[in-house]
This record gives structure tokens, C-alpha cells and sequence, in this order.
């Protein structure tokens, strides 16, 4: 335990105090975190042995993204939203449907061994973006601010909207659903994890945010605890909202959109811890993600899984978009380029933590092609990120 824990505090101080040279570079974070795990793990050096558990790796995962997204949507603009945001509307409602839709048509093609309930279960699972992944594009003010937001939002909501779907092929899959009360279990699901979702995240912070100013003000708050009420907040939005039964990723974000229109001018200071605690349980999860779930399954990649992982990085994300941002005033290269940042993770990661748990018979297909879409993720999207950016932006300074 001592050699692993030195291990991981050794490479988060190293990647701490050379953090801005580090993101100048062409890899991005989650990329540079994952081969560090992969390197030292046990398909590397057999140095680190982080044996954390499914669902060890799922509470980690999901911490992770409850922060992230708190804190993205905290620090959203939304004067721009609120111009731009019938592109997320677009993207979720007509896009994230779409992209369910192509990636079950290209898993039947693919996967003789997978019942069509399994391919269902497998395209949702792979639909939703990550927030984290994206944070490189949705974080560097170079790109257009409507496409900043827009990709923050979709992130933000896609994986909450998922959670319910998810579920219902769940139920089908293990026949825990009759035929006849498809519909209404799908509207049962549907309300409650976006409904108690969005009540916990605005209830709990406002009554945070209200408590926070109220005690400031009295000068209730000492220096060394000013920094943890927002991180705090930011996992009770998820918690709550999970144990009542809804969405804790929906509360998440709709909590940090509220707090981040409550606090305005104030909020740089307040989010700092959390945001550092975000990039933390950020850096530990890809390393343990690299030592512990690449190493192991690598070797168990067929070529129908490393095809259908392709496919769902490229033509299964990037055609919806496409095709629902047509007639939006964008470029065609921007087009691309926002069908292009869907990266897969943390909340496939969770997906697959649930879904193995169920025990279906083509679990472990369905879990292998998770993994190599997210592996394959972090690395095409971790080496083009900054190279991507740097393009568009020349381009929109010829226009």
C-alpha cells in the first residue's frame, strides 16, 4: 500500500509543479495519466498494484465527474448560452438519439454473439461525452465561445439523460420489464432521474449558497475552510440525487449553473479547491484506469471490438452532429470539429461498472468494447486536442 500511495503522491506533486508546461504539449492530462498507470502497472514495470475493485473504480469515477461537472458548469457563460444554446438542444435532443440509434445499426452488423437488447445496452453506454476528456477543448477560451458551451452543456447533460435509457434496456435485457410497461417505465425512469436530478442540484444550492454568503458575511468562515463548502456542495448535489433515485450527474451540473449565476464575481476563489480537487481524483482515476483495467484487458481486444470502437469515435459520434448542426451558421470545419471532442470515459466507466453487475451473457464483450473505445478516446483525443484547436483557430482568423 505504502509503495503505491508514495508512487501516486510522487507523480501528482511532479505533475503539479510542471502542470502548465505539461498542458502546452500536445498530450493532454488524461492521456500522460493513463500510460503512467499503463507504464508502472502490471502489463509495464509490475511496480504499482492498483487492485481498487469495479466498484471502487466506479465510486472514483463518479466523484470525479460529479466535480467536473459542477465545476464546468459553474464557470459556463452564460450570457453566451443563452445565445447559443439551441446548439446543445439540438445536440441532445436530436443528436444523442441519433448517435444510440447508428451505433446499435453498426453493433448488429458487428456482433453475432450480442442479443439486440445487448447492442441497445452497448450504444448507450458508449453515447454520452465526458466532461473531463473535453476539458482541454471546453476550458481554452482560443475556441469559439458558442462552441466551448455548447460542448460543455452536451457533456454536462448527455450522461444524465443516458442514466434513465440505460436502465430501461437494463430491465428489458433481464427481464425484469414486461412488454406491456415499456412506456411507462420508460417515462417512470425518465422523470425521476431528470426531475429529482434537477430538484436536488437547484434545491441544495441554493440553500448552500445562501448559508455560504450568510455566515461570510458574519465572518463565520475561516481561511483554511473556505475552499471545501463548494466541493462539499458539489457531492452532495450527486449524492442526494442518487440515493433518492435520481441523477446525480444532472444534479451536479444544474447545481454548478445555479451557484455559478449566484456567486458571479466570486466564484474564481470559491471553485478553486474544487476544481483542484476535480484534476486530482481526475489524474488518480486514469492512472488507476491505466494500470489496472488497460493492463488487464488489452490482450482481450478482438477485432470486432476494436472496429466497433473506432466506428463509435468517428462515424457513430461525428455524423449526428453533423447532421443536426446543419443550418446553425457554422462552418463545415467547425461541424467537424465539434462531432469530433465526444470523447468517451469517466461515465462509460461507471456504464460498464453497472452493467457488469448485472451478469448478461454478453457482459464481457460489452465491457471489452467500453474499455478499448475509451482507451482508443484518450488517446486520439489527448494527442489532437491542442493541434486541433490551434487549426481551427487559424482558419477562423483566413475567414
Amino acid at each position: 500500500m505504502y509503495e503505491n500511495l508514495a508512487i501516486l503522491a510522487l507523480f501528482v506533486f511532479i505533475y503539479s509543479v510542471a502542470s502548465a508546461r505539461f498542458e502546452s504539449t500536445p498530450i493532454n492530462g488524461a492521456l500522460l495519466f493513463a500510460a503512467f498507470g499503463l507504464a508502472l502497472g502490471p502489463l509495464g514495470l509490475g511496480v504499482l498494484s492498483l487492485d481498487v475493485g469495479k466498484e471502487g473504480l466506479s465510486t472514483l469515477a463518479e466523484l470525479t465527474l460529479a466535480l467536473v461537472l459542477f465545476t464546468d458548469a459553474a464557470n459556463a457563460n452564460l450570457g453566451v448560452l443563452k445565445k447559443s444554446f439551441h446548439i446543445p438542444q439540438r445536440l441532445l435532443l436530436v443528436g444523442l438519439p441519433l448517435t444510440i440509434l447508428l451505433g446499435f445499426g453498426v453493433g448488429v452488423f458487428l456482433f453475432d454473439g450480442l442479443t439486440l437488447l445487448e447492442i441497445a445496452i452497448l450504444a448507450t453506454m458508449l453515447a454520452p461525452t465526458d466532461a473531463a476528456l473535453g476539458k482541454a477543448v471546453v476550458t481554452n477560451e482560443a475556441v469559439p465561445s458558442n462552441i466551448r458551451e455548447g460542448l460543455n452543456v452536451e457533456s454536462g447533460l448527455n450522461d444524465g439523460i443516458c442514466v434513465p435509457i440505460l436502465f430501461i434496456f437494463l430491465a428489458l435485457a433481464t427481464a425484469t420489464g414486461a412488454a406491456g410497461s415499456t412506456s411507462m417505465l420508460a417515462l417512470k425512469l425518465v422523470t425521476e432521474a431528470i426531475g429529482i436530478g434537477l430538484a436536488v442540484g437547484v434545491g441544495l444550492t441554493v440553500l448552500g449558497s445562501w448559508l455560504l454568503k450568510t455566515f461570510a458575511d458574519r465572518g463565520w468562515v475561516t481561511e483554511t475552510w473556505r475552499q471545501l463548502p463548494v466541493p462539499a456542495l458539489a457531492v452532495a448535489c450527486f449524492a442526494v440525487a442518487q440515493w433518492l433515485g435520481g441523477s446525480g450527474f444532472i444534479a451536479a451540473f444544474s447545481g454548478g449553473l445555479l451557484f455559478g449565476a449566484i456567486a458571479k464575481d466570486h466564484k474564481p476563489g470559491l471553485l478553486l479547491a474544487a476544481e483542484g480537487t476535480g484534476d486530482t481524483l481526475a489524474l488518480i482515476t486514469w492512472v488507476v484506469f491505466g494500470a489496472a483495467v488497460i493492463g488487464q484487458s488489452v490482450g482481450s481486444f478482438s477485432w470486432e471490438v476494436v472496429l466497433y470502437a473506432v466506428f463509435s469515435l468517428t462515424v457513430v459520434r461525428m455524423l449526428p452532429v453533423f447532421l443536426v448542426l446543419t443550418g446553425m451558421k457554422l462552418r463545415t470545419d467547425e461541424k467537424l470539429f465539434m462531432g469530433w471532442f465526444g470523447p468517451r470515459g469517466l461515465a462509460s466507466i461507471v456504464f460498464a461498472v453497472i452493467v457488469l453487475g448485472e451478469h448478461l451473457p454478453g457482459g464481457g464483450t460489452i465491457a471489452m468494447t467500453v474499455v478499448c473505445t475509451i482507451m482508443l478516446s484518450v488517446i486520439a483525443h489527448g494527442l489532437s486536442a491542442n493541434p486541433l484547436v490551434a487549426a481551427l483557430v487559424a482558419r477562423m482568423k483566413r475567414a
